[in-house]
């Protein structure tokens, strides 16, 4: 199963809780980077482009914590950065597998052979591990021979040894809907418990800025995969509302609030993919972010912008209200078929 039922469970109570309290910007998934150095330099990402300085900085197990605990978000995603390059990352994922927060671990797998036995397998942690196509393709992205073959090894490992294993995929221009469902068809065979996908989406940071996709280049590119996929056993980690949106048959506005970004530079307002500042609480960003100024039709930077960190929380929330809704209206004699 793509998404742990206990997971399916509890969003769907804490969405809605927010729903009922009246609560709109409420957050569902945390982006904890607790570092920006990587062992990688992909074409797509511009983390590694900070000053020495930066890429030196962590933040702690305390700092860490404080942030999950000041969110409150039930999920916590663990990017970077790589982030097993943090010495302390083990005290930091036991901490908040220890508070019952699902913890998506994200990595590039190059370091999993020597770091795996300083994890336990848990229902609250998954290992989200980056692949962005076949071996090829994959290698060309992230600008190195070999880092292919060190993910699947790292699935096969992390498989061995009981942890769950999720995939995270960026598709770029230049992918095909037939090297794509080759590929997810793949991933499926290593038996990974889910698949994470998104288009490219051209943020300022990031150093190659000819390999994104349009907004309708992408609807184009994943309808094509869907419909190749048809009948297929692939589990995406995602609610099938995201997927729908990523085909064009969904019209969804950005819900940046709902993956907030705590990294070492402070809570990045609106979103890790736009750099308009940083604050020092999670406070002062909610309350203080003019959100209305964000998101396709506002503002020109995320006209093409269709990534999951977005737009997923905005479907999640869609795929818990509709049931709730429908109950409303069948209670009260409103046909709802």
């Amino acid at each position: 199963m793509a998404i742990p039922a206990i997971q399916i469970a509890r969003l769907g109570k804490y969405i809605l809780t927010q729903t009922i309290k009246g609560n709109r910007h409420y957050p569902l998934v945390l982006m904890l980077e607790p570092l920006f150095q990587c062992n990688l330099r992909c074409k797509g990402c511009g983390k590694v482009n900070q000053p020495a300085s930066i890429l030196n900085q962590r933040l702690s197990v305390d700092e860490c914590i404080a942030a999950v605990e000041e969110c409150g978000a039930p999920i916590v995603s663990i990017p970077g950065g790589e982030p097993l390059l943090h010495p302390d990352m083990p005290a930091i994922v036991k901490e908040l597998t220890r508070r019952k927060k699902f913890v998506y671990l994200c990595t590039n797998g190059i370091l999993i052979p020597e770091r795996i036995n300083q994890f336990k397998p848990s229902p609250y942690l998954t290992f989200n591990i980056h692949l962005d196509g076949l071996e090829e393709i994959h290698d060309r992205i992230v600008c190195k021979q070999g880092v292919f073959q060190s993910a699947v090894r790292a699935i096969k490992l992390l498989k061995s040894k009981g942890f769950r294993v999720n995939t995270n995929t960026t598709f770029f221009g230049g992918q095909t809907p037939e090297n794509a469902a080759e590929f997810f068809d793949f991933l499926m065979s290593l038996n990974v418990d889910g698949m994470t996908l998104s288009a490219a989406f051209s943020y300022e940071a990031a150093e190659d800025q000819d390999s994104f996709l349009t907004r309708a280049q992408s609807n184009k590119l994943f309808r094509e995969i869907f419909k190749l996929g048809k009948g297929k056993n692939w589990d995406f980690s995602h609610s099938s509302f995201y997927l729908d949106f990523l085909a064009g048959n969904q019209d969804y506005s950005c819900s940046p609030w709902g993956n907030p970004c705590r990294s070492v530079h402070g809570w990045q307002r609106p979103c890790y993919l736009l750099e308009d500042g940083f604050v020092s609480s999670y406070k002062e960003l909610i309350e203080d972010t003019d959100w209305d100024k964000f998101g396709v039709g506002n503002d020109p930077r995320c006209a093409n912008c269709m990534v999951h960190c977005g737009f997923e929380p905005t479907a999640v929330a869609d795929s818990v209200k509709r049931p709730i809704k429908g109950a409303m209206l069948a209670l009260k004699g409103v046909n709802v078929d």
